[in-house]
């Protein structure tokens, strides 16, 4: 069973005996109990099988965003991020991540709905060590990762000289945000 988890689907992560990946996972919650639902969810990361030493950054909270932008009107976001030492393929390890959301309550988003709605628990896989994938079912690192405020600021907290593959140093990823004015 272990080999068929890091095997995953369509992965070149195909050996259970491989090294394991940090992978990096941001955490978002705006209903509900925001940090009692994160502390569980960090829980379940734990457990998850073929993953151990998981870290997570204190929780900061954020305006809610929008498509038209910060709405300071919406339900607060605590913000966080985990880093994670894994075999589990970066596909299985996605099919946990949605699976820990619906146990919270997380509704999956229908074809066509609003994205960035209110939810009690928002988990995103931003980087599987330096996989790069283009393919829509596992977009990696998280395409909009580079421009987010509330996942690299949280991010260096945990690790101050952290990477997103292909985008470069999130220390100056972030700076960048801040010189622009977009970091909220």
């Amino acid at each position: 069973m272990s080999r068929r988890l890091a095997q995953g689907f369509s992965s070149t992560h195909d050996s259970a005996d491989a090294a394991p990946v940090r992978a990096v996972v941001a955490l978002g919650a705006n209903l509900g109990d925001r940090e009692a639902t994160m502390t569980e969810a960090l829980r379940s990361l734990a457990r998850l099988p073929l993953t151990t030493d998981v870290v997570a950054s204190a929780p900061i909270e954020t305006v809610a965003l929008t498509p038209d932008g910060p709405d300071p009107d919406a339900p607060a976001y605590l913000n966080s991020v985990a880093l994670l030492q894994t075999r589990l393929a970066p596909s299985v390890l996605l099919g946990y991540l949605h699976a820990i959301e619906a146990a919270h309550g997380r509704a999956a988003r229908e074809p066509g709905a609003a994205r960035w709605q209110d939810r009690t628990l928002d988990l995103d896989l931003i980087a599987y060590g330096e996989v790069q994938s283009d393919d829509p079912a596992l977009l990696l690192p998280h395409p909009r990762a580079g421009e987010r405020d509330f996942v690299l600021r949280p991010w260096l907290t945990v690790d101050p000289d952290a990477q997103l593959p292909g985008q470069g140093s999130v220390a100056e990823l972030l700076s960048r945000l801040s010189e622009r004015g977009d970091a909220s």
